[in-house]
């Protein structure tokens, strides 16, 4: 089985479907979210614009489907290596939530997300894949939260459900308060 398929519900049943193809026809599955977070901060990335959906918008650390047969965790340490040269963090699993959202082109994810977060220490270098990634930066939650509020068409659909539905189970009291 290719990396091209993912595991989707297709009449209640889970079965590998074309990762395109459950976009188009917005199918429910599963996924895996990754926030990284240092000294108060959580690291963003700036989608490539070579990205089918949501081209240079600002999402999480790193999001993607698993695999069929793949774990959820296995599943976001390889993506935090492929997308940003991350390894050795340690993936603490922190919420299993689902959302349904149009993400242009076309597109809508379905998704049936395990969040996961890691704490980085100073060290911690970064080596994104410019195919993935096209930008990395450090932001403290009350700008965030502020920088969504001002302008939320910069960011994923993902990214704000998460931040609007479910910060405090993802990050705490303090993180969701903003």
């Amino acid at each position: 089985m290719t990396a091209a398929f993912i595991p989707a519900w297709i009449d209640g049943v889970l079965t590998p479907a074309d990762k395109l193809d459950a976009h188009v026809r917005g199918l429910r599955h599963k996924a895996v979210s990754v926030f990284v977070l240092r000294d108060g901060a959580m690291l963003l990335q700036r989608r490539a614009l070579g990205k089918y959906h949501t081209p240079g918008l600002w999402a999480n650390t790193c999001c993607t489907h698993p695999h069929w047969g793949e774990s959820a965790a296995d599943c976001a340490r390889r993506r935090l290596a492929q997308e940003l040269g991350i390894r050795g963090l340690t993936c603490e699993h922190r919420h299993h939530l689902e959302y349904r959202a149009e993400v242009g082109n076309g597109m809508i994810e379905h998704e049936v997300v395990d969040v996961f977060l890691a704490e980085a220490g100073p060290e911690l270098r970064l080596a994104p894949d410019p195919a993935e990634v096209m930008e990395t930066r450090w932001v403290s939650h009350d700008a965030l939260h502020a920088e969504v509020a001002q302008w939320p068409e910069r960011f994923t659909p993902w990214l704000r459900i998460y931040l609007a539905d479910h910060a405090d189970a993802i990050f705490g009291p303090a993180f969701a308060a903003g």
